[in-house]
């Protein structure tokens, strides 16, 4: 029951390193090489196939172009008649050229047969994290702010497309290049050609990611700045009407640009120490062109090699220097997208809090008989909510729960929709223990009335659907005439297509409780909980929902937890907690008739509303 422990530092490290990161980047695979899909399979074969061979032809075309510079230079020495030559020079030119139109087709080509691949495993990924999110337990996300948990999810996707782009078609191919280059140099001139090139881009890449991986510190810190910022201003936001009420808008202001100020600094250190990085990358860069030009051009006053050899190893070089010039962008980007990834698979690691038993059954058949018995809970160890309370409701009753705040009346919804496991005794529905059942067949007997009423940003027909998938037009008016809020949504001008809002802002509160019952009515549960449904309403509007709520509790279990106690005194039985603890139980006039704590709360009630 206690919430998970925090990383330490020894995870934190082992969660930053790049070899715990690659390990991340091996869980794509199963997402791209999906079994039982042979097209995928085949086109994974063909990228890989076409981004090889687009290397060979990307390296030979600087060749083709040294050959017709050597036509042109032997031509002009030898005197000879250009009409007898332009077509061999043109040749070569024209080779160079469609060499490398030739190479980007390749590339083109690769990313057409690819795509599908790369966003189905997006896709899927997405998917599995969004549905496990939802398994995870109530706790967790409370615990979680909702705008830094999405942002990780947000970056995690994102960065998979990333990786694929770049580790799989763009850096991996890159030592491909150089391979191929290094081979070519040695046969077509000499090994110290393929030396400076092996050497200098090793070294210009080895600096890169030692300098980089110096920066990735502040881009953490940046990072996280950011989502602070971010959650900051989602959870503002959110409670907009809060801000509202207590005129706190400066005070939300300076606490968003408290956590931008932080940003802004992690920011400038992370861009000016990019400084560093560039600067060493340009003098590697330069280094080996200055050197391969040398040794190119004593080559050529020794008779050893051609101007138009000077040209292929300067093309060449460039070549590889071209995607080697965002190495540093990339490593950087790439390590953050495997920390992105790595974040977002360990939410798919974590396990569920509360899970099926193996040989979990169906509720089904319910008639609705709810026993609590000798149940001891908890949040956390040391703030005990319930203590030993047993009670029984029968089949169709109408079963109260008071008392004072804090007694653990709306723990007792919680316990029963499973969002939370017990730490002693047992809780059984029409004799069956809760954690014998599977928590879906329990919760689709179960529909409650919140006390808070959350809707989807959707129309008021959604919100009242959402209960039942597939639920036709008719069928939810028909729900909200019972909760007696059809003739207000018929008289809006845009009816059951109407917008709520986030959260429902564009509603009052009766408006809200009124779609919550209609949505409760759709689902047609056989247990009804309502959790204090009226309490936040006047009077009359109180009196109106109270009908609706009394024709909803027909002919089905009804648990009410209420605060206002006129609302229960019809009640088969009023169960009065105290303390985590059953004080007392029975008929309104039994408890009133032994003057002890429901007598003392109808008293102080009845005393505060007349006077």
């Amino acid at each position: 029951m206690s919430p998970p422990s925090n990383s330490t530092e020894l995870d934190l490290k082992k969660e930053r390193s790049l070899r715990y990161q690659l390990k991340s980047f091996g869980r794509l695979w199963p997402y791209l090489w999906v079994r039982g899909n042979l097209g995928f399979k085949i086109r994974i074969i063909a990228a890989l196939l076409l981004t090889i061979s687009g290397k060979f032809f990307l390296v030979g075309a600087p060749f083709f172009m040294g050959a017709a510079i050597d036509a042109v230079t032997r031509a002009q020495d030898g005197g000879f008649e250009w009409s007898k030559v332009w077509w061999g020079i043109g040749i070569f030119i024209l080779g160079y050229g469609g060499i490398k139109l030739l190479s980007v087709m390749i590339n083109e080509g690769r990313e057409y047969i690819f795509a599908p691949v790369g966003q189905h495993a997006q896709r899927t990924i997405a998917t599995s994290t969004f549905s496990h999110l939802h398994k995870l337990s109530l706790r967790y996300h409370l615990e979680k702010r909702t705008g830094g948990l999405s942002r990780v999810v947000e970056r995690g996707i994102r960065s998979i497309d990333f990786l694929f782009r770049f580790l799989l078609f763009n850096i991996g191919p890159t030592f491909l290049e150089l391979a191929i280059a290094a081979t070519a140099f040695w046969i077509a001139f000499s090994w110290e050609f393929a030396a400076i090139a092996t050497v200098i881009v090793l070294s210009y890449i080895t600096f890169t990611v030692l300098t980089t991986e110096w920066r990735l510190r502040f881009r953490r810190d940046m990072n996280k700045k950011d989502t602070e910022a971010n959650a900051r201003a989602v959870d503002s936001l959110l409670n907009y009407e809060t801000v509202k009420y207590f005129g706190a808008e400066r005070m939300e202001t300076a606490r968003y640009d408290s956590a931008m100020a932080g940003y802004q600094k992690a920011a400038i250190l992370s861009r000016t120490s990019l400084a560093t990085v560039n600067i060493g990358q340009s003098f590697l860069m330069n280094l080996g062109l200055v050197l391969i030009m040398g040794l190119a051009s004593m080559r050529v006053l020794e008779g050893e090699m051609t101007i138009g050899n000077i040209t292929t190893v300067v093309l060449v070089m460039t070549q590889i220097y071209r995607p080697l010039n965002i190495l540093g962008f990339a490593y950087r980007e790439i390590k953050q997208a495997l920390t992105d990834m790595e974040k977002m698979f360990s939410l798919l690691d974590l396990t569920p809090e509360i899970t099926d038993a193996p040989e979990a059954k169906p509720l089904t058949d319910v008639r609705g008989e709810i026993v609590f018995d000798n149940v001891d809970f908890f949040y956390d160890e040391d703030r005990q909510i319930l203590r030993d309370v047993s009670f029984s409701v029968a089949p169709g009753q109408r079963v109260a729960l008071v008392g004072p705040t804090g007694a653990g009346k709306s723990t007792v919804s919680r316990i029963l929709f499973r969002f939370y496991d017990i730490a002693a005794g047992r809780v059984t529905i029409d004799g069956q223990d809760l954690h014998a059942l599977t928590q879906d067949s329990v919760r689709a007997a179960i529909g409650i009335v919140p006390q808070d009423t959350v809707l989807f940003n959707d129309t008021i027909g959604y919100n009242i659907g959402y209960a039942k998938e597939g639920a036709t037009q008719a069928e939810i008016e028909q729900a909200a005439r019972a909760a007696q809020i059809h003739d207000f949504i018929e008289g809006l001008p845009l009816g059951y297509n109407t917008v709520v809002g986030e959260r429902g802002l564009k509603l009052s509160g009766g408006e809200k409780q009124r779609v919550a019952i209609a949505r409760t009515l759709l689902k047609n549960p056989p247990i009804l909980f309502l959790d204090e449904a009226t309490s936040a309403l006047d009077n009359t509007t109180e009196r109106d929902i109270q009908i609706a709520l009394d024709a909803a509790s027909k002919n089905r279990t009804t648990l009410i937890i209420a605060h206002r106690l006129t609302t229960v005194t019809g009640a088969d039985k009023i169960i009065v907690l105290n303390d985590g603890r059953v004080a007392e139980q029975g008929t309104h006039e039994d408890l009133l008739a032994k003057d002890g704590l429901y007598a003392s709360l109808w008293q102080e009630q009845s005393e505060s509303e007349f006077a």
